[in-house]
């Protein structure tokens, strides 16, 4: 005997999205950690081969749960010279899509923009595409695997990505 699966909507999904986008432009990282899966991964592909696998391909950022959160531990120490004082952003959530649900894994896509000031540079904006797995757990989700593909055709161009994309 099964049990009937919970039925997602769109709109869960994107008040997720918009949840984790607002907690990461308001720089509180602890409380995006919380948002993760024991077991979450965070990935920036590099754009010629976005499908590729960490394991054989060069990846601008490819993190384990235990790298992510030394990366928020250096991201909120104030000599961590990239990121300090703290870049400002304002994510851009659109066109999220469920594309996959297996049980309680969701499989997502949504496009965004970045906007990100720095000190006295120039905006800078990445565009791209997300693709999550998002777990069910209880009335709400957690992220398993988040993957951010920027469209720029050379990531150089927009300088170092040490805040989370």
């Amino acid at each position: 005997m099964g049990f009937d699966m919970p039925t997602v909507t769109r709109q869960q999904v994107e008040d997720f999205l918009y949840t984790e986008a607002a907690l990461l432009d308001a720089w509180k990282l602890d409380e995006w950690l919380t948002l993760l899966t024991d077991d979450a991964v965070y990935r920036v592909p590099s754009n010629d081969s976005p499908a590729s696998d960490p394991q054989d391909t060069l990846f601008t950022i490819a993190d384990d749960i235990h790298r992510i959160r030394a990366r928020v531990t250096r991201l909120k120490d104030k000599n961590a010279h990239a990121e300090f004082p703290p870049s400002r952003t304002r994510r851009m959530i659109a066109n999220v899509r469920i594309v996959e649900q297996d049980g309680v894994t969701i499989k997502v896509e949504a496009n965004f923009i970045v906007h990100r000031f720095r000190r006295n540079e120039n905006v800078r904006q990445y565009v791209g595409q997300y693709r999550y797995e998002l777990c069910i757990e209880g009335q709400g989700f957690r992220i398993a695997s988040r993957v951010a593909i920027v469209d720029a055709m050379e990531l150089g161009s927009l300088a170092s990505v040490s805040f989370i994309l």
